[in-house]
C-alpha cells in the first residue's frame, strides 16, 4: 500500500498561476477526490486492526463495504509506505523521512494508531458523492459517540496541512 502523493506544491503553484492555459489539466484540478476519516478508541482501534466483526467494528465495516471502501489505520498506512520505501528506492517516496519520524514518535503513534481513513480497492480519495454518502452513514456512530471523530477531506492542498517543505 502506498500513501498517495499528490505533489501538493506543483498543484498549487499551477492552480495559483494566472499565466497557467491548459484548461483541460485545470478542469481536473478543480475536481477534487475526498477522503472520510474517523477517529476511534484505542479499544475500538485493536478490533478493527485485527479485523474483527464485533460491536462498533461490524457496523463500520458493514457502512464500509456498502460504499465499496475499507477502513486503513493511518499509522498502519505509514508503516507500511516506510516498509515499501525501505525495500526499494528511497528518491521515489518523498515523504519517508517526515513519515519515519511520525511513527517513532510515541506520541504521534497513539493519535495515528486511533486514525482511520476510508479507502476503495484502487484508491485513497475518490469522488465527492461517494465520500458524502459513506459519511452520512457514518454520521450515527458519530452522534452517538461511538466513533470520536467523523471528517470528510479534499485533495486541495490548501484545505489540508503539508508536511514541511524539508521532507
Amino acid at each position: 500500500m502506498r500513501i498517495v502523493s499528490l505533489k501538493p506544491l506543483i498543484v498549487d503553484e499551477l492552480i495559483n498561476n494566472e499565466k497557467f492555459e491548459n484548461k483541460w489539466v485545470k478542469i481536473l484540478i478543480d475536481e477534487w477526490l475526498y477522503q472520510v476519516r474517523i477517529k476511534v478508541s484505542e479499544e475500538l482501534s485493536n478490533v478493527l486492526r485485527a479485523g474483527k466483526l464485533e460491536g462498533t467494528s461490524k457496523e463500520i465495516y458493514r457502512i464500509a463495504s456498502k460504499y465499496g471502501t475499507f477502513p486503513v489505520c493511518t499509522y498502519d498506512a505509514f508503516c507500511d509506505y516506510c516498509a515499501e520505501a525501505e525495500s526499494n528506492v528511497f528518491e521515489e517516496y518523498p515523504l519517508y523521512d517526515w513519515t519515519k519520524k511520525v511513527i517513532e514518535d510515541p506520541e504521534k503513534r497513539k493519535k495515528h494508531i486511533k486514525s482511520f481513513a476510508f479507502y476503495t480497492e484502487d484508491s485513497q480519495v475518490y469522488k465527492e458523492k461517494l465520500a458524502r454518502s459513506l459519511l452520512n452513514s457514518l454520521l450515527p456512530l458519530h452522534e452517538k459517540s461511538l466513533i470520536e471523530d467523523l471528517t470528510l477531506i479534499d485533495s486541495n492542498p490548501k484545505n489540508n496541512p503539508q508536511p514541511p517543505r524539508k521532507f
